[in-house]
């Protein structure tokens, strides 16, 4: 992909990453104090059981380097924006869903790059060897990621009434956003999208369910609140498919790491739909 596409790609993400800002007080960092049972249960399945299971999956299906590392960035990465919407349309926590996306972005500006360096190592041949410059990629991270969360939130503390009347518009145009990044990415791998879909297909839905299914069983198990227990499950299964994406594009300068995260925002979108009628019942 060309500078320009380059640019646009994170130009988008920034403005997803704006729109969340919007959304988050700092009461929803607060909530680990209030909550810390609910937090720990969650961010142990987004940071720890998720990377796990992308990692066994790639493993075990033999997968191509391209699609090992792209589902290994999307483990990677914390939950969407879109999951708060989720979960408060499936009837879940929708606080501790805001908490957890807020906390679990921030942290993972840490987290990713080390777990994309280990991708890389394991995946690739010693000819195709990428040196991946951590700090680097934490300063862009930091740009792309936080810098837009926080412009986000000073403004929703400032001026509350415009940004909860901006909430709307931008959540919108996040999701077009992302459809254009997706679709993007999809013309630039034309020529290998069909054996790409083979390959990431079984993975990204595997990678979805098996953590939805282990958030919720988790929170269930250790005697959390249903709604809880759903908005962990998103919160596991929603991943920020764009910020995957831009990864692969920005940092890593490589499309073909892009396809896992853009089939996954098909596959979580279905599954989005699927507990919300879980959650509804």
């Amino acid at each position: 992909m060309n500078e320009t596409g380059t640019i646009i790609i994170a130009v988008s993400l920034m403005i997803i990453m704006f729109g969340m800002g919007l959304s988050l007080t700092v009461n929803d960092f607060k909530r680990i104090v209030k909550s810390p049972k609910a937090i720990a249960i969650g961010l142990v399945n987004q940071l720890l059981f998720l990377p796990i299971i992308g990692y066994v999956l790639v493993s075990v299906l033999d997968l191509e380097p391209e699609i090992a590392i792209g589902i290994m960035i999307l483990a990677a990465c914390p939950g969407g924006a879109t999951s708060n919407v989720i979960a408060h349309l499936a009837k879940g926590d929708t606080a501790l869903s805001v908490s957890l996306t807020a906390i679990s972005s921030v942290i993972t500006i840490i987290t990713i790059p080390f777990i994309v360096q280990f991708a890389l190592e394991e995946f690739l041949g010693e000819a195709e060897k990428v040196v991946l410059n951590v700090p680097q990629m934490i300063t862009q991270l930091l740009f792309i990621v936080i810098v837009p969360v926080f412009i986000g939130m000073f403004i929703r503390a400032k001026a509350e009434n415009f940004a909860v009347k901006m909430g709307k518009p931008v959540r919108i145009a996040s999701v077009v956003l992302l459809v254009f990044i997706t679709t993007a990415l999809f013309v630039k791998e034309s020529h290998n999208i069909i054996p790409y879909f083979k390959q990431a297909g079984l993975p990204t839905i595997l990678l979805n369910v098996l953590s939805m299914v282990l958030g919720y069983t988790t929170a269930y198990v250790l005697k959390l609140r249903k709604p809880q227990a759903i908005s962990i499950a998103v919160e596991s299964g929603v991943q920020n498919s764009a910020l995957a994406i831009t990864i692969a594009v920005v940092t890593l300068q490589n499309t073909s790491f892009g396809i896992a995260g853009a089939i996954y925002t098909l596959v979580m979108y279905l599954a989005g739909f699927a507990i919300i009628l879980f959650g509804r019942k």
